[in-house]
């Protein structure tokens, strides 16, 4: 059974323009609703309550935020570009997307979602190491990290370059990892959620999290504060598995993460 749906027709070019424009407002939209929830809730509403989780000294360059902005709209059309051409491939038959829940069955949602991930995770730990490296960095990383102390909007402030190396990593792994639609568009929740939190210059992970079973392989806002101020250190995404395997994990992540988490800390901070 053909499960490809034909949402639009590519010979038709005001339908793809319209639908790229679409997509680019529902990229945007969602990181700019996930960004100002966390900026809202972590900043505003609760702004003394998460001083003493606050991870760098000192605060945003004026003007920081509106770049980030501006980058990060850059980045949704370069986003939007990128689903477009997913959902060419996928109506042309050139995909492993599938719509059919009973195609590989229940237990295989949840299973494909993590192998995605995996590839996500290392794809992007070698091509972020890569783009530090001095030849790269100045045209394609640098944006990004003029942003000294992250926040919320830093999370999708690239550069055109680094978004395109960003956008063409889920096109790739639909072409040959069957993906039920509801997983693709789960993972690129996971995606934005994951980018703003760790730009968040809070930690919000509970104390001890860092050594749980669990806690020890995710990375969080203490981990990639530690990138921004460090650059040489902890360029994982995800999860902490390849910094640990290349010994790339900042030496000062542990102590740093229970610093911010303790109890004493955050009771000081109060008083």
């Amino acid at each position: 059974m053909d499960e490809r749906l034909q949402i639009i027709d590519f010979s038709q070019p005001k339908e793809v323009i319209g639908f790229t424009l679409l997509l680019f407002l529902i990229v945007f939209i969602r990181y700019v609703i996930v960004s100002a929830i966390f900026f809202g809730v972590f900043y505003r509403l609760g702004g003394q309550k998460f001083a003493a989780r606050k991870i760098s000294i000192g605060t945003w360059k004026k003007g920081q935020f509106k770049k980030e902005i501006i980058y990060s709209a850059l980045t949704s059309f370069v986003f939007a570009l990128s689903g477009v051409g997913m959902l060419w491939a996928w109506q042309a038959g050139k995909t492993a997307i599938y719509t059919d829940l009973s195609t590989y069955g229940y237990w295989y949602l949840p299973v494909s979602l993590l192998i995605a991930l995996f590839i996500h995770e290392t794809y992007y730990y070698w091509a972020h190491r890569l783009m530090h490296l001095p030849g790269l960095f100045k045209a394609v990383h640098k944006t990004h990290h003029e942003s000294l102390i992250s926040s919320p909007w830093t999370a999708f402030s690239f550069h055109p370059w680094e978004s395109l190396l960003q956008a063409i990593i889920v096109p790739l792994i639909v072409w040959f990892l069957p993906m039920h639609i509801y997983v693709i568009l789960a993972m690129l929740v996971v995606m934005t959620v994951s980018a703003v939190v760790n730009h968040l210059d809070i930690e919000i992970f509970p104390q001890n999290f860092d050594q749980h079973w669990l806690g020890k392989w995710l990375i969080g806002a203490t981990h990639h504060s530690l990138h921004h101020s460090e650059f040489n250190t902890n360029y994982g995404l995800y999860f902490t598995f390849w910094d640990k395997w290349m010994h790339t994990e900042s030496g000062k992540y542990e102590r740093l993460f229970r610093e911010k988490t303790s109890k004493k800390t955050s009771v000081a901070s109060h008083q």
